[in-house]
């Protein structure tokens, strides 16, 4: 059984607040973070215990944590990696210990997602995320950056943290010489070095693909296709090595095949966002309402293949669009993700009682 939940970033930070989250039907829970911790440093015990009784106060659940961020010199396989993937094994350690055992990470340098607009304007009035290569093309890293800071509507942004993204020369200097092979092989060492923990308290590890699915400002990638996954999944095959499925992140490449992706990983696919984009030309897209015909994906299609693979984790709707005059974080209001629950439950439902002849 799929569990739906709404990622939430913490009472400090989301301008969404539990008790709204609580009154969508069929929500049973949240993805959460602590999001003052930055990567590298260890989560306390008692800040993850804090952080599940406020949301058990509410009525509610944590379905999953996104994100324990990995330390960039993990990624990169420097000296101090060893220091910092101990680190992050005590956090799995003390999640563990408080029952949270689904962990969504993601292994992209320097930038987590990538979009040149975070309010771009549809014909109904509503804003939305959206990325065009070309202007990605025609900007250095730092102004990108600063732009897409200045336009976050006051929010601190998942993966745009101000703190590590205030030198981001540095950490693009930091990265020369990791290639595509490098940080793929940087991967694996993390996650045997994990294996222990994750086995140990039943953690579900689901990384998260590259978002979008291709190097941006010549930074490698190595989490953007059904072949890719693949070879993270046979190089560690062990049911704690899993996927965060997020259909926007794959999708941004037309070329995969969704469904496909999903079939191709029974028991491997600890997590689901779930959200629909719009094409218009190779690297030219606009995130759309979930609505399959919204945008160039087929909901149903993606909610189906997850059933016919017996998926039973935690799933959300992903990024929403602005609408009815919200002001929150890009792509994480709650009106539109609210709407994208339902849609997504509902085709569940539908999918549910059509296996069973009713």
């Amino acid at each position: 059984m799929m569990h739906m939940s709404l990622r939430w970033f913490g009472s400090k930070y989301d301008s969404v607040s539990l008790e709204k989250i609580r009154q969508i039907p069929g929500v049973e829970g949240v993805i959460t973070t602590l999001y003052d911790i930055p990567a590298g440093q260890v989560w306390p015990k008692e800040r993850i215990k804090a952080l599940k009784d406020e949301v058990e106060a509410a009525g509610l659940k944590v379905l999953g944590i996104e994100s324990v961020n990995v330390h960039d010199a993990i990624k990169i396989g420097n000296a101090d990696r060893d220091k910092y993937i101990a680190n992050y094994v005590e956090s799995l350690e003390n999640l563990g210990s408080e029952g949270i055992t689904t962990v969504c990470y993601n292994f992209m340098p320097v930038f987590d997602w990538t979009r040149t607009d975070l309010a771009k304007m549809r014909t109904d009035g509503t804003t939305v995320l959206a990325y065009d290569q070309k202007v990605v093309d025609s900007i250095d890293p730092q102004t990108f950056f600063d732009q897409t800071n200045s336009n976050s509507n006051g929010f601190s942004m998942p993966g745009w943290e101000p703190e590590r993204l205030a030198k981001v020369k540095e950490l693009f200097e930091a990265y020369q010489g990791v290639s595509e092979e490098k940080l793929f092989e940087n991967l694996i060492y993390f996650l045997k070095a994990i294996q222990p923990t994750c086995e140990k308290w039943g953690i579900k590890m689901a990384i998260h693909p590259d978002d979008p699915a291709w190097p941006v400002f010549g930074l490698p990638r190595i989490i953007t296709s059904k072949e890719k996954i693949m070879k993270v999944m046979q190089a560690v095959d062990a049911p704690f090595n899993g996927l965060t499925f997020c259909a926007g992140s794959f999708g941004t490449n037309p070329k995969n095949d969704l469904p496909g992706i999903i079939r191709a990983l029974p028991g491997r696919i600890h997590f689901a966002h779930i959200r629909n984009l719009h094409h218009f030309e190779p690297g030219v897209f606009e995130e759309a309402a979930h609505l399959s015909s919204d945008g160039s994906f087929d909901l149903y299609e993606i909610v189906k293949a997850l059933d016919d693979i017996g998926f039973e984790g935690p799933a959300r709707p992903d990024h929403g669009r602005m609408i009815w005059g919200e002001v929150a974080m890009p792509g994480y209001g709650l009106y539109d993700r609210a709407l994208g629950a339902s849609y997504i439950l509902g085709l569940y439902e539908a999918i549910q009682k059509s296996k069973a002849g009713k």
